[in-house]
């Protein structure tokens, strides 16, 4: 029994050295390294096109395009197809109503009634010439706003929502922000000229394609004409739908026209087609007498995002994944993947699909079950689409004092 104690407590001995040693050693390396732990990270790459995956479609690019900034894009992913200038901050003109409205349909009650101010009366055309103190329905007031841009009535919108044109401003600044959109700033909520009152084209198509989910933004933007009255009946008013691009491009779907003397002709639109769902604008689209060059700029960028491109399934990684752990009880860790929809992306044969891991070439334990312990990013040519986190599918305890004790407790006194 003294023999097995005694040797016991040399291992006990021996496992302390062999601890003190490694942690100098461990404190002077790291001591010894940069800062950045790059040198310590495994990014494995898998690379390959979307023709290997079946993807046939190629188109050639539109010419002679009049807008200064154009962009089109896939309205389900994100993607951006084709765009000119796309992130230069250009003013939108009556396109920002587009957020008017998706902001009126999401804090508002159609059945509100809103109160006209002297403010709101007084802007300047295009206007519905409501007057100081009558009141409309938030319902009628936004049919106003899409189908014949009144100016007025975007105000009276505003000062509703917002207790104030300014404060309303900081309502669609702080949407804008939550959508992603980093170069978009709105000052008024009609889209008149001012110097801090812009957007992009690639912007306002992530602005277009959040708005278009909302059943009640879609059908006020389809509808041919509308007729409404105030609240005591004693003035009625019909309005018109100008958007032209509804009636001139098959599956057409909207959105919204604008103009002003700084912005030029402006149009924001979507389309339909074998359930791909494009949006379009085009910034700067030239100047009085040329109205219609937006509406023929816009058909060239949706033929081109319909026939350049196939929806094609990116197929996921399904392999296990095993990471080497240090002082852990065990010595793997086995990685699940957090649970994702099939990646879906308009793609043209020529597209170049990557897949990078990022993981830590080994992990010192103590690593719970359920702890982030990399990704798996999807790009198409150098763009990020999708991004997996790799997760810890079990606990790995530390090799401490307690667990050598009890291993060596086993070993000589058999308990």
């Amino acid at each position: 029994m003294q023999k097995k104690i005694g040797i016991l407590l040399f291992c006990l001995s021996v496992y302390f050295l062999y601890h003190s040693l490694t942690s100098i050693v461990a404190f002077q390396w790291n001591n010894m390294s940069t800062a950045s732990d790059s040198t310590f990270t495994m990014k494995e790459n898998i690379a390959y096109s979307a023709k290997e995956l079946g993807c046939k479609a190629t188109s050639s690019s539109p010419s002679s395009m009049y807008a200064g900034a154009y962009c089109v894009m896939d309205a389900d992913s994100g993607r951006i197809l084709l765009g000119k200038d796309a992130d230069k901050k250009l003013p939108m003109a009556s396109t920002t109503k587009i957020m008017t409205c998706i902001l009126a349909l999401e804090n508002g009650n159609l059945s509100d009634l809103v109160t006209v101010s002297s403010y709101a009366s007084t802007m300047p055309d295009v206007q519905l010439n409501i007057r100081e103190d009558e009141q409309y329905t938030l319902k009628d007031l936004l049919y106003s706003l899409m189908l014949e841009s009144h100016n007025d009535t975007a105000v009276a919108i505003a000062e509703h929502l917002g207790g104030s044109v300014e404060g309303f401003a900081e309502m669609m600044n702080e949407k804008a922000m939550e959508l992603g959109c980093t170069s978009t700033s709105f000052v008024t909520p009609n889209g008149l000229d001012h110097e801090e009152h812009y957007t992009t084209a690639a912007e306002l198509c992530m602005i277009a394609a959040y708005a278009i989910q909302n059943p009640d933004f879609l059908e006020i933007i389809q509808t041919p004409n509308y007729s409404f009255c105030d609240s005591t009946g004693a003035r009625s008013f019909s309005v018109t739908n100008h958007d032209a691009f509804l009636t001139q491009y098959e599956g057409a779907i909207g959105i919204k026209t604008g103009f002003t003397n700084d912005a030029g002709y402006c149009f924001c639109g979507a389309a339909v087609k074998d359930d791909e769902t494009l949006v379009s604008a085009v910034l700067a689209c030239g100047w009085p007498p040329n109205k219609s060059y937006k509406w023929a700029d816009t058909k060239k960028l949706m033929d081109y995002g319909f026939e350049a491109f196939e929806n094609t399934t990116v197929p996921l990684c399904q392999e296990e994944l095993l990471l080497p752990v240090e002082e852990g009880q065990q010595k793997e860790l086995i990685l699940k993947r957090e649970e994702a929809q099939t990646l879906t992306l308009p793609l043209t044969s020529t597209d170049e699909i990557s897949i990078v891991r990022e993981l830590p070439q080994k992990i010192k334990a103590p690593v719970r079950a359920g702890d982030i312990i990399g990704y798996e990013v999807y790009a198409v040519n150098g763009n990020t689409y999708l991004e997996i986190p790799l997760i810890a599918q079990n606990d790995v305890a530390v090799l401490d004092y307690s667990y050598w004790m009890k291993q060596l407790s086993r070993l000589f006194l058999g308990s």
